[in-house]
């Protein structure tokens, strides 16, 4: 196993647009080929710590993977369907997986291939997954229009809430709180109140399906990402997630369905950025304060981006439908830029 081949990237170049964004197409750098995680479209990628990644996809397989030196580090299999979330768990081994057989597992790195809990109870595939800060409970989503909470020690359901035509797309839970927040096909963000789970905020309704949202690592703001096509939608949002919890700034610039978004580093940067990955098969980079594009690396073939995930500080993991992983290395030279190195 590991590295299979070194070549040069051939299918791009670089260049300035009129409109001032650098878009990378630089046949210049190695690019490795690693041994493939997948045999099929690669749905979600997470970040376990600094060497490791686990994803998930078609194959109905959760693999945990080794993205410094390509190798497979194990896998999981007890799904019977396509996995659609993976969800670690902060400094530690264990992690989630959620299912289009409206499961959820938990795993353990060191621990058997088999699941070490599971969790029933959505009438449908499941959607948004996310764990609480000390790992005790587990708040999972559904296209059944519900959330559950989950006693992780026990495996059992006990909170439910069910909203109307909320068609859960993801959910993240805010650092250092009890609240998730949760994107949905109705178009709305909303943040809920894991004690008792009730909702305790509903943000300004967008134009566009909601597809993702992610917190900062302080918890004072969000992203929202938003589906569309041609450039109609296709925009992240950054929200106030404070006393105000108002919109502060918009991204535009994709011309497909938003389908992730990260806050990087602060060490990446002079100022604070974000990343976003799209159907339209680009990576931008964006200057959070101002809305401006700084950055765009275009992965050609590798069809719709489906998932980003902070590998370390300077290097980013990006699932896709056709290519599996591509791993990112975000360089200074002198400006801002993001090239692949490796795919897997």
């Amino acid at each position: 196993m590991g590295k299979l081949q070194s070549k040069l990237k051939r299918s791009t170049y670089k260049y300035s647009r009129p409109d001032g964004i650098i878009e990378d197409r630089t046949p210049t750098k190695a690019f490795q080929e690693y041994t493939p995680a997948h045999v099929d479209t690669v749905s979600v990628v997470a970040a376990l710590n600094s060497d490791l990644c686990v994803s998930g996809g078609k194959d109905k397989t959760v693999v945990a993977y080794d993205w410094k030196t390509g190798n497979v580090v194990k896998r999981f299999r007890g799904h019977e369907r396509e996995i659609t979330k993976i969800a670690c768990v902060h400094k530690s081994n264990q992690f989630f997986s959620a299912s289009r057989d409206r499961m959820v597992m938990m795993w353990d790195l060191h621990g058997s291939p088999q699941p070490r809990q599971q969790f029933s109870g959505h009438a449908m595939v499941v959607t948004g997954l996310a764990v609480c800060p000390d790992s005790s409970q587990l708040c999972t989503g559904s296209r059944d229009n519900t959330l559950l909470l989950w006693d992780v020690g026990t495996g059992q359901c006990v909170e439910r809430a069910s909203v109307s035509r909320n068609l859960v797309t993801h959910l993240c839970w805010v650092p250092r709180e009890s609240y998730i927040l949760q994107t949905s096909e109705d178009k709305t963000i909303r943040l809920w109140d894991s004690r008792g789970l009730q909702v305790a905020h509903i943000f300004p309704t967008k134009q566009h399906i909601q597809t993702y949202c992610e917190v900062s690592e302080d918890g004072h703001k969000c992203i929202s990402c938003s589906n569309g096509f041609g450039g109609e939608g296709c925009e992240a949002t950054l929200w106030d997630l404070r006393q105000t919890r108002t919109r502060i700034c918009e991204y535009k610039g994709h011309f497909q369905t938003v389908a992730s978004g990260v806050f990087l580093p602060r060490a990446l940067a002079l100022m604070p950025v974000i990343a976003t990955s799209s159907h339209d098969c680009k990576v931008k980079i964006w200057n959070q304060d101002t809305g401006a594009c700084l950055f765009t690396l275009s992965l050609d073939g590798s069809g719709p981006l489906t998932s980003l995930a902070i590998g370390n500080t300077i290097s980013l993991l990006c699932a896709s439908f056709c290519r599996g992983i591509h791993l990112l290395r975000v360089d200074h030279s002198p400006e801002l830029e993001l090239r692949e190195v490796a795919a897997f």
